[in-house]
């Protein structure tokens, strides 16, 4: 738990029971989960505490939200620059059509875009959608 209390600390996250089994729960994941997907999982979930320690963590540069236009917001562990400042780890983002899983691809960058004078941008995704490893096997 040291670890898990490390990490909460580090994003200026208060310690709380729930927050360290949700931590617990997004670092053993291999791929980005829902919120639906984490109350099943955890036994004895709260779902309103659930969902405020999970926009907590999303506030504080622990966890990003990934649309991967299935219409489920699905959320994943950030990288370490990400901070209660902001998410500055934009990377690719990819969806299994045959396992409907997503998975962050923190290799592949997004290319800044260019964008015309008076436009601001909000936020930046790309998802690529196709066939993970083992569905391709």
């Amino acid at each position: 738990m040291k670890e898990l209390e490390r990490r909460l600390l580090e994003k200026q996250i208060n310690l709380t029971a729930m927050r360290l089994v949700v931590l617990d729960y997004l670092v053993k994941q291999t791929n980005a989960v829902s919120l639906t997907d984490m109350e099943l999982s955890l036994e004895k979930t709260d779902r309103v505490t659930l969902y405020r320690s999970v926009k907590t963590f999303e506030e504080h540069g622990l966890v990003h939200r990934i649309d991967d236009g299935t219409g489920v917001t699905k959320f994943a562990l950030c990288q370490p620059a990400c901070t209660i400042d902001g998410h500055h780890d934009l990377h690719v983002h990819f969806y299994c059509i045959n396992c409907q899983e997503t998975h962050c691809l923190p290799k592949a960058q997004i290319p800044e875009v260019k964008l015309p004078c008076g436009y601001e941008r909000q936020e930046t995704s790309l998802l690529v959608k196709g066939l993970c490893s083992e569905c391709k096997k």
